[in-house]
């Protein structure tokens, strides 16, 4: 939820802002380690968080590539001593596009007012996500902020690395549909109305698949506009999907049902859950708060309700190994592992573990998918041509020996 708080640091200068937080007491928690003691704290009303929201949807936004450099270079840049304001308004400085530097130059500003990185950070929600700040908040009150920094810029490349690995693995496959696609079209639109033409003059009749080709073509010669509505119709349904809220827990909810993608897709939402909540821990966040940030990384139903079943066994002082294995989500070596790193008392190492686990286990699972769709692909593409070619010289062939 969104709380509104009033706070004096260690100066006696008085502080007000607003933070996500899932009740008052964590975030009277957060506020106290990193110095200010709250004098007021309140949840936020509706009308203010839907306003908050509707300014911040506005921000300008970084893209992947962009993040991960400005994280990497705002680490180096933090290590090699420099203050936090230069180092941020030095990046501003070197970037191409007037949006990001608009939108590093609102952070720099932010924090002369005297905001928090952490709070600056959150005032544009499409770059920097909660966990993204989360992990900037911990940072500040540890002292360590270069370091967080750094994990920041492992965390963001390797999210970085795998989405342009997926990708490039699908380019393949897309482009040989896109090919048997337009090969198929060429020949119900241009060679089959030729033959057409020849047939009739010959006084032939085209066997059946022969005739379902010559009908299906002259449909897309006749009605090649309400075509175009069509896909134009799909096309906007698709971006719908991709723009709007329910279009997006839509999509995020089937995702995992589909065969072998559902897997794949499954398991890159466990990495990246289980990479942020290792960081976290071991950034000395608690547990609670860590589940309730790392929730963030995905908006699948099914996800989210073991993130619930996790809270609720460890709010009852059990282990959340066991509500990761009882959700089904998550295999038993996974949940095996987190145990251990329970026993061990080095819950955030384990979960880190796990991750780089999760992310071998991906790139392997990308390769085989790709493996047998590649085949699959060609075997389709080559009975649907040979068919049409079959089908269109097959009356030939009986021409020609009716001849004989």
């Amino acid at each position: 939820m969104l709380v509104t708080y009033e706070a004096l640091d260690a100066q006696g200068r008085r502080t007000r802002d607003q933070m996500e937080t899932v009740g008052t007491r964590e975030a009277v928690e957060h506020l106290r380690r990193q110095g200010l003691f709250v004098t007021d704290i309140r949840q936020a009303s509706e009308n203010a968080n839907k306003q908050a929201s509707g300014t911040l949807s506005l921000s300008p936004r970084l893209p992947l590539k962009v993040l991960v450099m400005f994280t990497r270079q705002l680490a180096m840049l933090l290590r090699s001593g420099s203050g936090l304001v230069p180092a941020i308004a030095a990046l501003k400085r070197q970037m191409g596009n007037q949006k990001y530097a608009v939108l590093l130059g609102q952070v720099v500003t932010d924090l002369e007012d005297g905001v928090s990185l952490a709070h600056a950070l959150r005032k544009h929600p499409g770059t920097f996500d909660s966990v993204y700040c989360a992990i900037v908040s911990a940072g500040e009150a540890t002292g360590n902020l270069s370091q967080m920094f750094d994990r920041l810029g492992e965390i963001v490349g390797k999210r970085r690395a795998m989405r342009n690995k997926v990708l490039g693995a699908a380019a393949y496959p897309a482009l040989l549909i896109f090919m048997c696609t337009g090969i198929l079209q060429a020949l119900l639109v241009f060679v089959l109305p030729r033959f057409k033409v020849m047939f009739d003059q010959l006084g032939i009749e085209p066997p059946p698949t022969t005739q379902f080709l010559l009908r299906l073509g002259e449909g897309i010669q006749t009605y090649w506009p309400h075509m175009l509505v069509s896909l134009g119709l799909m096309v906007a349904a698709i971006v719908w999907l991709l723009v709007t809220p329910r279009g997006r827990q839509w999509i995020s909810d089937v995702q995992i049902s589909i065969p072998m993608l559902g897997r794949l897709r499954s398991r890159l939402i466990q990495g990246q859950i289980f990479r942020t909540m290792g960081m976290l821990l071991e950034s000395g966040v608690g547990v609670l708060e860590t589940l309730d940030l790392a929730r963030g990384s995905t908006s699948n139903r099914r996800f989210q309700e073991m993130f619930d079943d996790v809270e609720k066994t460890v709010t009852s002082g059990g282990h959340p190994s066991v509500a990761f294995e009882d959700s089904g989500l998550v295999e038993p070596y996974i949940c095996q592992a987190i145990h251990t790193g329970e026993e061990s008392g080095n819950l955030g190492g384990a979960m880190t573990f796990c991750a780089d686990v999760l992310d071998e286990s991906n790139e392997e699972l990308v390769k085989t998918i790709v493996r047998l769709l590649e085949p699959i692909i060609l075997i389709v593409m080559g009975v649907v041509v040979g068919g049409v070619a079959v089908s269109l010289f097959l009356p030939m062939f009986d021409m020609t020996a009716a001849l004989q």
